[in-house]
């Protein structure tokens, strides 16, 4: 596989002169009046003992807000340009509304009662109202709650996810799409489980009916369905993770159809080598190329938007992944504190600039609104 000619001078001449510690604001008042941050992107990491939502600036540079005991996972912008919220999990109990401009935590809310956050959450409506993904403690069922956001995030409405253990959600194509992950791999209910009982469930976006439930064929079944993306036009990819690492090459991305799941194409060697493991999936701003990170294989793939492969590039302990506002370009961030921007043609894929340094980043980037 050929490589892009990575020569990006004036980019990679401003990233030469800066430091590469990240700033931690705690609480965000004092400096709300005189520093407002430049979030080009918006992710979580683990910060002082804890974790936090974290903003970068256009050139990398990572400040945390405020810190907390709960690992944060997904953060989701609201289209008022100026919040968002970072959900959590594991043990998923709160979510964090800050206020990524002014780098200040404004308010917390919990999952409905006898339930946990799952780590992934949608502003929808114009960002008047946020969707939830939850699960129950006792029965791993799963519930998509509707939040009014002027009211505190409480809850106005709530449906089934139709499927056990739901983890991400988005709407798309005129419909909420729902994975439903199942059993969870590399958890206690995972132990010497082969069947993930994985669905994506299409739902109506206004009311929670069952649009359609697409599920795998048998031969597929230990794969855990977790991550979503979608692009401007309903265009919808689902990754996974699979149960078993019996030595079988099983698909881990696919395409959310009308007619069900469409697995994409990659070498034997490739789908090994994310070691049964996508942590994070997004689609690039023009919707051409998909990227797919494995913090377990370290590495990061891309392939076109119709399934065909493009290749993978090295990243320790990479996870995170977000689109940038070109074409063809990619930001991904690591758990040794690293920041990559990674472009490709559709023929070739290269390493554009890197920034080491920062915080340990979690599973989870995002372009901000």
């Amino acid at each position: 596989m050929g490589r892009l000619d990575l020569s990006r001078r004036s980019l990679l001449g401003r990233l030469s002169g800066l430091a590469v510690a990240p700033r931690v604001l705690f609480g965000g008042g004092a400096h709300a009046q005189d520093h407002l941050l430049e979030a080009e992107w918006l992710a979580t990491a683990g910060v002082e003992g804890g974790f936090a939502p974290v903003v970068l600036a256009p050139d990398f540079a990572a400040t945390s807000v405020g810190a907390g005991t709960q690992r944060l996972h997904w953060v989701e912008p609201s289209p008022d340009g100026r919040t968002a919220v970072a959900v959590a999990r594991r043990p998923g109990t709160t979510a964090v509304l800050f206020d990524r401009r002014a780098g200040s935590v404004l308010a917390t809310f919990e999952p409905g009662e006898g339930r946990v956050f799952s780590g992934h959450g949608r502003f929808v409506d114009g960002g008047r109202r946020f969707l939830a993904v939850e699960i129950d403690r006792a029965s791993g069922q799963g519930t998509v709650s509707r939040r009014v956001v002027e009211a505190g995030f409480a809850i106005e409405a709530e449906w089934a996810s139709s499927g056990m253990g739901p983890h991400d959600m988005l709407p798309a194509g005129g419909a909420l799409v729902v994975a439903n992950g199942g059993i969870e791999p590399h958890t206690p209910e995972a132990l010497g489980a082969e069947i993930a009982g994985s669905s994506v469930a299409r739902l109506d976006p206004v009311t929670g009916a069952v649009r359609s439930v697409a599920e795998l064929d048998e031969d597929l079944a230990s794969l855990s369905l977790r991550h979503l993306t979608s692009g401007h036009d309903g265009f919808t990819v689902v990754a996974a993770q699979d149960l078993l690492a019996d030595g079988i090459a099983r698909p881990l991305l696919y395409a959310v159809e009308a007619n069900g799941l469409r697995a994409f194409d990659a070498p034997e060697e490739a789908w090994r080598g994310l070691r049964t493991y996508v942590g994070s999936v997004a689609l690039d701003a023009s919707g051409a190329f998909v990227a797919a990170a494995s913090p377990r294989g370290n590495m990061v793939a891309v392939w076109r938007r119709d399934g065909r492969f493009v290749g993978t590039l090295p990243l320790v302990d990479g996870c995170g992944l977000a689109p940038t506002r070109e074409a063809g370009r990619f930001l991904a961030t690591s758990g040794l504190g690293e920041t990559v921007l990674i472009g490709t043609d559709g023929d070739s894929l290269g390493v554009l600039a890197r920034r080491s340094g920062g915080p340990r980043f979690d599973n989870h980037a995002v372009l901000a609104a």
